[in-house]
């Protein structure tokens, strides 16, 4: 039974049994007093406290607990950030309309009137700009799915994630296809074993039915079943170092939010299924500050920057947050990390680092929908 005392400091009345050293020792504690609490010593705990308790359940180790509080600071931090957000653009369209309008009433109807023709010229050439850029990217997507380098994101492990995990991989893939539409050497993506809750989110996407990806709900030893020679799951526990991306082989990317639950799930699964494995060159490029951690749509990012740059160094540095990396490495002498796949706190490709992410999962949302193909 646990009482909260007034000095702040917890006091329980069930003690863990102690091994007793001597029978004089048993008979000495068996006829000391029972120790009552006066009433006002038995206080309950504070609210916030009480809900901190149900919420750490017993059987989570401190460390967890803590990972437990970060991620729920974070989540509260989030939310804020959002309403934050949601409340400056409609301050900052409140007031573009006010100043069109005392910019209107400033002037005469002649004037009024070749002003609103000047914006709506400028609207129209702003719709034909994007609308040909739209059919450039739906051009480059759909000829990515004829000789495109095949990247294939692994879902088959939604069973092992919450719903809020699940959630966090579908804003991880939803920013990979936007990004995968901007990029001028586009990939050919590939999303297998999507099915079940993992299928029920990204279909609540806008548009994901008109997504130019491969959506199977096989998985990928079905789906390429006449090329299991050319599969290559990326994992960092791999002892291959990927230098060059082979146009013939399909480059696998473990999708799971794990919150560093599992660990060498991807290099065993390829290993039991007998296929290649290799792992991103970063520690011949990048020394990084603590272990190597990328979450999914990074890992993505950087095979598009290569298919771009054929430069491992340049993709590292354009995508790989600042305060992930040490210093610069050397070829051979920096160190890869701690033989993780990709998964400290969150996937087996990364973690949900979504603060990595940063204002460029806001602007992906509008190419997602943008790189649709109409119906």
């Amino acid at each position: 039974m646990i009482y909260w005392c007034k000095i702040g400091a917890w006091k329980t009345l069930l003690l863990p049994q102690q091994r007793l050293q001597s029978p004089l020792l048993a008979a000495s504690r068996l006829t000391q007093p029972s120790i009552t609490l006066t009433p006002y010593l038995q206080m309950e705990p504070p609210e916030s406290l009480q809900n901190d308790q149900i919420s750490a359940a017993p059987s989570m180790s401190k460390n967890a607990q803590k990972r437990l509080l970060k991620q729920q600071r974070f989540e509260a931090k989030k939310a804020e950030k959002k309403a934050q957000m949601k409340e400056h653009k409609k301050r900052e369209a409140e007031r573009k309309r006010t100043e069109w309008a005392e910019k209107l009433a400033s002037l005469d109807d002649e004037e009024k009137e070749k002003l609103i023709e000047q914006r709506k010229g400028l609207r129209r050439e702003r719709m034909e700009k994007r609308s040909e850029e739209k059919g450039q990217k739906l051009e480059r997507l759909q000829q990515a799915r004829v000789n495109g380098q095949n990247v294939v994101i692994d879902l088959e492990f939604a069973h092992l994630m919450t719903s809020t995990e699940l959630s966090s991989l579908v804003q991880q893939i939803m920013y990979c296809y936007a990004l995968n539409g901007r990029c001028a050497v586009p990939a050919h993506i590939w999303l297998t074993g999507c099915k079940g809750e993992m299928q029920d989110q990204l279909t609540r996407i806008p548009g994901y039915e008109r997504w130019l990806i491969e959506k199977e709900d096989k998985s990928y030893i079905e789906s390429f079943k006449d090329q299991k020679e050319n599969l290559v799951y990326l994992t960092a526990d791999s002892e291959n170092v990927l230098d060059v991306l082979d146009p013939k082989s399909i480059y696998i990317i473990g999708g799971l939010v794990d919150r560093n639950r599992w660990k060498g799930l991807t290099m065993n699964k390829a290993n039991e299924q007998g296929i290649k494995t290799a792992k991103l060159p970063i520690g011949s490029y990048l020394k990084m500050s603590s272990s190597q951690v990328l979450t999914v749509n990074q890992v993505v990012e950087i095979l598009l920057k290569f298919l771009e740059s054929r430069d491992w160094k340049h993709s590292f540095f354009q995508v790989i947050p600042l305060r992930k990396r040490g210093e610069a490495g050397t070829e051979g002498n920096a160190e890869e990390g701690e033989g993780k796949d990709y998964d400290e706190d969150e996937t087996e490709a990364g973690a949900d680092d979504e603060e990595s992410v940063g204002m460029d999962n806001q602007k992906a949302k509008r190419p997602c929908i943008d790189a649709e193909v109409k119906a």
